[in-house]
C-alpha cells in the first residue's frame, strides 16, 4: 500500500532534517522502516546526510536512464530517488523519503495514497531561523516565509503536521505520536511473559 511511503516536506527553517534525524536515531533498527538515501548533485561532507554524490551532468544522465522514481531541483542542486530505495514499501516495510514541497503533486500521482508528514514552524520562528543563518537577504527570507503560511496540505489521504517551534525533544515526541496513530505504523512486540518473568504467588 502507498501509505507506508512516507514523503517529508518542510520549509527553511522548519528543522526538517533535525528532527528526522533525532527520529532515526530512536526508533529501533529492528523495525520494518526504510530510510530512503538520495542522490544529489552535491559533494558528501563529514557528518551530513549519507547522500549518493554525483555531479550535475551524472544526474543527468542517471535520470534520462529513468533511474529515478522521484526527482526534482531545489536551491540549485538535483535531488533524486531510485527505484532500489522504494522497493521495501511494496514488500510491507514503510519508507521515509525527505522530500521537496514544490514536487509533492508529482510524487502523489506517481504514489497515489502516500503519506505525508509536513513539519514545520511558526512564521516568526522560521523568520528568526532564517535571520540568524544570514544566508540570505531580508526579502528572500520573506518570500519564503510567505510560502510556507500559503501552503496547503492534500486534503485526501494520510497527512500529518508537526510544529517544531520550540525544543527539539518535544517535537520529537509530538512526531512519534503523530507516527504512530498511523494504521498499521510498525511497533515492535510486546515481550512475552515467561514462567519465569511472572512474579511469586
Amino acid at each position: 500500500m502507498n501509505r507506508r511511503l512516507v514523503y517529508v516536506i518542510g520549509p527553511s527553517g522548519a528543522g526538517k532534517d533535525s528532527l528526522l534525524a533525532w527520529l532515526r536515531a530512536r526508533l529501533d533498527p529492528a523495525l520494518p522502516i526504510h530510510w530512503a538515501r538520495r542522490t544529489i548533485s552535491r559533494p558528501a561532507q563529514a557528518g551530513g546526510e549519507a547522500h549518493e554524490s554525483v555531479d550535475v551532468a551524472a544526474f543527468e544522465q542517471l535520470r534520462d536512464q529513468q533511474a529515478f522514481a522521484l526527482h526534482w531541483k531545489a536551491n540549485g542542486l538535483h535531488y533524486g530517488i531510485r527505484h532500489a530505495e522504494l522497493a521495501a514499501f511494496t514488500a510491507g516495510s514503510w519508507v521515509m523519503v525527505n522530500g521537496s514541497r514544490a514536487y509533492l503533486p508529482q510524487a502523489q500521482a506517481s504514489y497515489p495514497g502516500l503519506t505525508v508528514l509536513h513539519i514545520t514552524a511558526s512564521a516568526d520562528i522560521l523568520r528568526q531561523r532564517l535571520l540568524a543563518r544570514g544566508r540570505e537577504t531580508p526579502e528572500m527570507i520573506e518570500a519564503r516565509v510567505q510560502r510556507a503560511v500559503d501552503l496547503r496540505l492534500p486534503s485526501q489521504g494520510a497527512v500529518l503536521e508537526v510544529r517544531n517551534d520550540g525544543a527539539l525533544d518535544a517535537a520529537g515526541e509530538r512526531l512519534l505520536q503523530a507516527l504512530g496513530q498511523l494504521t498499521e505504523w510498525p511497533r515492535l512486540p510486546a515481550n512475552p511473559v515467561t514462567t519465569r518473568d511472572r512474579p511469586a504467588p
